[in-house]
């Protein structure tokens, strides 16, 4: 990237929440004017609201372009006109369409290039309709707003895991029906390469879920397993279907790099269960790099001070890091190089993830396991009957099966930004 500090456009989310409190703390540390420039996609009549019902020390330049904005300072873009009545603690329909217009405004000026990361402040979906639109989250926002058929993925990222979604925001009587070859495939292909270019790691392992508790349902045999079989035939490291209470029960996600989760509950749960106070949400696959704090507009404590900033810190710390790694890993595919050598393919650790099959007679079967991947997925395969000693190898080799050595225990490979845990919205 060019030599200057990463532009962060922040979006104030619902006026009557924590949005603002959110901000003024977490820039009341000068650290974070030396890591990045904000500009505040809200209104300086709210801000100014906020800062006085808290009584908070927060000093911020009122610009009216993000082309003005300036290093060291917290720039606040006005981009509402009119009053706006505040009601802390209270979803109001001006509150929700204050959110709106600043998300608008953010993506009026991403498609100008004003800025080079977006990072939005928690909203309440409820209270965000316009005329013929109604708010269905950021993802599918972020989606049509960028248009030309750009598709992301929402991943949720902690300090333990990365938990992304196969289907988002549908009902339960959906979900198997958008569970498609096609799908999961398209899925896995853009984690593959989420993992790749944004986190910058070189050899990412991506565990798939199983629809069903058992892992033994049609959705596994007809259509998972398959997908995961093509997904290895173009080299991408995709191990499952897992049952997912026996994934995350036995910290199996431990020895992966990102979790494929078929439906929002399932990656939710677990997630707000490894979480503490600084978990964040992720589009990733979009033009804009774009986060958010798993968090709620907290209209309970709104005004009280007493909201948590870590979360809002973690996100911007991690839009800055995925626009670096995108950069550093696109310079050098610009002019490649021809390839001079032939690379041969590691089919180790395909042994090592996969999910054994069940055996009808034990005793008249004295062959070995086969290490093709292809065999061992078959009608026979029974994933939630494995034990311990089958589970994937975890990332300290203590944790590792018997049979295993440290050196050959699989280590999860350092993301670029590691994001803790926090209070969780669907909100967003």
């Amino acid at each position: 990237m060019e030599d200057r500090k990463i532009r962060v456009a922040i979006t104030h989310g619902d006026t009557n929440g924590i949005g603002y409190e959110l901000i003024f703390k977490a820039f009341s540390e000068p650290e974070m004017l030396e890591l990045c420039t904000p500009i505040i996609y809200g209104s300086p009549k709210i801000a100014a609201y906020h800062r006085k019902a808290m009584d908070l020390q927060a000093n911020f330049s009122i610009i009216n372009n993000a082309t003005d904005a300036q290093d060291g300072r917290v720039n606040m873009l006005t981009c509402i006109d009119g009053e706006v009545k505040v009601e802390l603690g209270t979803p109001t329909k001006e509150s929700g369409d204050a959110a709106l217009k600043a998300l608008d405004k953010a993506m009026t000026d991403f498609r100008s290039q004003h800025f080079d990361v977006l990072v939005t402040c928690p909203a309440y979906a409820q209270t965000m309709n316009a005329d013929n639109y109604s708010y269905k989250g950021l993802k599918s926002y972020a989606e049509t707003s960028i248009g030309e058929g750009a598709k992301g993925v929402k991943m949720m990222i902690n300090e333990s895991v990365r938990i992304a979604l196969a289907t988002d925001g549908l009902a339960i009587k959906d979900i198997a029906a958008n569970i498609t070859i096609d799908n999961i495939l398209d899925k896995v292909r853009k984690l593959h390469n989420s993992m790749k270019r944004d986190f910058r790691i070189s050899n990412p392992r991506i565990a798939v879920l199983a629809l069903n508790p058992n892992a033994d349902g049609t959705e596994e045999k007809e259509v998972l397993i398959p997908a995961i079989r093509k997904a290895e035939e173009e080299g991408i490291k995709a191990y499952g279907p897992y049952p997912a209470e026996e994934f995350f029960g036995q910290n199996m996600c431990d020895a992966f790099d990102v979790t494929l989760a078929m439906y929002d509950d399932q990656g939710m749960i677990p997630f707000t269960t490894l979480m503490q106070n600084d978990g964040i949400f992720y589009i990733t696959s979009l033009p804009l790099v774009c986060t958010a704090p798993a968090l709620t507009p907290d209209f309970e404590n709104a005004g009280k001070g007493i909201a948590d900033e870590n979360a809002l810190r973690h996100a911007i710390y991690t839009a800055t890091d995925i626009i670096r790694n995108r950069a550093e890993y696109d310079e050098p595919l610009d002019n490649p190089l021809p390839k001079l050598y032939h690379e041969k393919r590691d089919e180790s650790e395909k042994v090592r993830f996969s999910i054994p099959k069940k055996r009808e007679n034990p005793r008249n079967d004295h062959r070995q396991p086969s290490q093709h991947n292809a065999q061992r997925f078959n009608g026979q395969a029974n994933p939630a009957k494995d034990n311990a000693a089958n589970a994937p190898a975890k990332d300290n080799a203590a944790n590792a099966p018997a049979n295993a050595t440290a050196a050959n225990a699989p280590t999860k490979e350092p993301a670029a930004s590691a994001p803790a845990k926090e209070n969780v919205a669907n909100e967003q």
